[in-house]
């Protein structure tokens, strides 16, 4: 038996909550966490016509990348293409979860990656790495305790870097305290200085993991207070941010690029800028919006940029020193169900999951 809140703790493992973007709406926008449920129809937007098709083939949920409701609502009369979706989903009984911007905020299992890949690209790293996404913590432990407390960082997510894990820093030193009447203490007797050796570990620590990690420490740790201290780094982070930086195998000419591009995303159109690149090998990945990254590809040293929604005047700013793609919103992130189905079937291989038939580009093309 499986429950919605069990479906959106994988996602957040993979793509916490808290690395989306201040605009967004990721999480669950209609349901009960604690129902159970059996079917999963998979999408890119939870439109009315992807509830009817969840109606349709039994889902019971549907987990998109937008989210439906981006703002909050005041009213439910159906009177536009959200609250219609949304008071049908509810009169069905059928939950509906999004997974937008923090899924494109990661690198590893994330949606620039999966583009990435589809391109056929080596991933180098991200684009424009995310500042203040980690934390220090220090404490003090007593030396009998110190591989106690580091395994139960480790275990809650504490001292990864990159792709290393269990990374920590100890040094040792003299700790003393002396416990008064009402202490009830692991070490000494009230009234009396203690002195004994302790270590002081630090380790670093995502800040969606704060709490998790603060409660294994305080539950490992043998002390009655525990000694600790929290630090916001400034550092920016090698695993999350906006968009990616690849590399081909092989450089390529400008238009036949193009043309590969083109074809491996489904696009129907690609605009594209003059250039003055002769080929193309080092290749800048955004999906969806991400003209707002084109300074940061400039930087990066990119041959080309694949991106989305470039506005007219921002084309200018690649000053035909970069091939810079538009593909089209839809077309540059439609594969992200993907990442959906193989996270779902990694973690419940028994789940039911269907990627939805309804095309729900808002946009067309005359051929």
């Amino acid at each position: 038996m499986l429950r919605i809140h069990e479906i959106v703790s994988a996602f957040e493992q993979v793509a916490p909550s808290r690395l989306q973007e201040s605009y967004d709406n990721s999480g669950l926008i209609v349901g009960d966490p604690q129902r159970e449920v059996k079917k999963a129809l998979l999408c890119l937007d939870s439109t009315e016509a992807v509830v009817d098709e969840a109606i349709a083939k039994g889902c019971d949920i549907i987990i998109a990348h937008h989210p439906i409701v981006f703002g909050g609502l005041k009213r439910f009369t159906g009177a536009n293409y959200v609250q219609k979706a949304v008071v049908k989903a509810i009169r069905h009984d059928i939950a509906i979860y999004a997974c937008h911007t923090n899924l494109d905020n990661v690198l590893k299992g994330g949606v620039n990656e999966r583009v990435a890949q589809q391109l056929g690209l080596s991933v180098k790293g991200v684009l424009r790495p995310m500042g203040g996404a980690l934390m220090k913590l220090g404490v003090y432990v007593p030396m009998e305790y110190l591989e106690v407390v580091k395994e139960a960082l480790f275990a809650a997510g504490a001292g990864n870097i990159g792709n290393y894990d269990e990374c920590a820093f100890s040094l040792i030193g003299e700790g003393s305290f002396r416990p008064n009447e009402s202490a009830n203490p692991t070490i000494g007797v009230a009234g009396k200085r203690e002195v004994l050796k302790e270590a002081r570990v630090e380790v670093l620590v995502p800040m969606w993991l704060k709490e998790r990690v603060a409660k294994a420490l305080i539950e490992a740790h043998p002390y009655e207070e525990v000694a600790h201290d929290w630090v916001q780094l400034s550092n920016v982070s090698s695993e999350y941010g906006a968009g990616v930086i690849g590399e081909l195998e092989e450089a390529m000419d400008p238009m036949a690029f193009l043309r590969h591009v083109k074809s491996r995303m489904g696009a129907d159109v690609v605009k594209y800028t003059k250039c003055t690149v002769g080929a193309v090998k080092r290749v800048a990945i955004c999906g969806g919006a991400g003209s707002f990254l084109i300074g940061d590809a400039l930087r990066a040293g990119a041959d080309a940029f694949v991106t989305s929604d470039v506005k007219y005047h921002e084309f200018f700013d690649a000053e035909e020193r970069l091939l810079l793609c538009d593909i089209g919103h839809y077309e540059s992130e439609k594969y992200t169900i993907d990442l959906f189905s193989s996270l779902l079937s990694t973690k419940f291989p028994k789940f039911a999951t269907i990627f939805a038939e309804t095309i729900t580009n808002p946009i067309d093309y005359l051929r």
